[in-house]
This record gives C-alpha cells, sequence and structure tokens, in this order.
C-alpha cells in the first residue's frame, strides 16, 4: 500500500474528512505512540517524520525518527523487537499518531522494560514525590545491544 499526504484542508475536512493530511510541527514531526493491540499498553512514545511514517504504513513495521541521531530508525533493527503494525490511527487534528502493535519479543524500551513507561510518580515520604519503578525488567538489555543503551 502507498502512503500519499494530502494538503491539509478546512477543520471539518481534517477532523472528519477521509483524507490522510498529518500535521508535522516546526521541526517536521509529529509524536507516535506504540500500544499494544491485545491489551491496550502503552508501550512507547516516539517521533515521526514524513518518511517514518510512509515507511510504517507501507512496511507494516513501525518506523521512527531519532532526534538525537538524526535519522530514520525501523523498531527491532537491533534488538530484533520488531513492531508489526496492525493499525494506524491519528487523533482528531492529526497532529499524534497512535499504532495499535504486535510487539516482538520481550519488550519496547531499550533499557529492558515491557513498556518504557514503567515508572510512576509517587510520595516520597517527605512530603515531596518521586519516581517508583512498577516490576522488574522483561529482558536484558546488555545481552540485546551488546553495550549499556
Amino acid at each position: 500500500m502507498k502512503a500519499e499526504f494530502a494538503q491539509r484542508g478546512s477543520h471539518a475536512e481534517i477532523e472528519e474528512g477521509a483524507a490522510l493530511a498529518p500535521k508535522f510541527d516546526a521541526d517536521g514531526l509529529i509524536p507516535a505512540i506504540a500500544a499494544d493491540a491485545e491489551d491496550g499498553t502503552v508501550l512507547m512514545m516516539a517521533w515521526m517524520n514524513a518518511e517514518a511514517l510512509k515507511a510504517t504504513i507501507e512496511t507494516g513495521e513501525a518506523h521512527y525518527w531519532s532526534r538525537s541521531r538524526r535519522e530514520m530508525w525501523r523498531k527491532g533493527g537491533t534488538s530484533g523487537h520488531v513492531q508489526k503494525v496492525r493499525e494506524v490511527r491519528l487523533d482528531c487534528d492529526q497532529d499524534a499518531v497512535l499504532l495499535l502493535v504486535e510487539q516482538g519479543g520481550p519488550g519496547a524500551c531499550h533499557v529492558g522494560h515491557r513498556s518504557c513507561f514503567f515508572r510512576r510518580v509517587a510520595p516520597d515520604g517527605t512530603g515531596g514525590v518521586r519516581l517508583e519503578t512498577t516490576g522488574p525488567k522483561a529482558y536484558d538489555p546488555k545481552a540485546v545491544y551488546g553495550k549499556k543503551p
């Protein structure tokens, strides 16, 4: 399937029309959330540029844009933890992407957890807050990536 993006039209066309007209920010990026297609767990958030969104739609595997490396990458290219895309959704303004994926391997997070959202804000006992890990790692990232991520 070939992905082509339409010009952004009226609010009604963007919000309720059938044309795929994503709104990329000033840097040419759009936020993308990957969630498990079976249980809805939010696995990760990353950025996509137009090329990554097109590659995701056309190949059925999640592709993202690395702001730090300034390059497109395919999820699982190094780890083997490929995200097979079941559905691509855009929000009403078409300025955010939701991928419903089958997550390959034990996790999506490069530090070893199933989800990148593995910490929650919790009281620190002194009236402040801290981050608290919600569960154990799903895999050893050193074994997967060969070095510290």
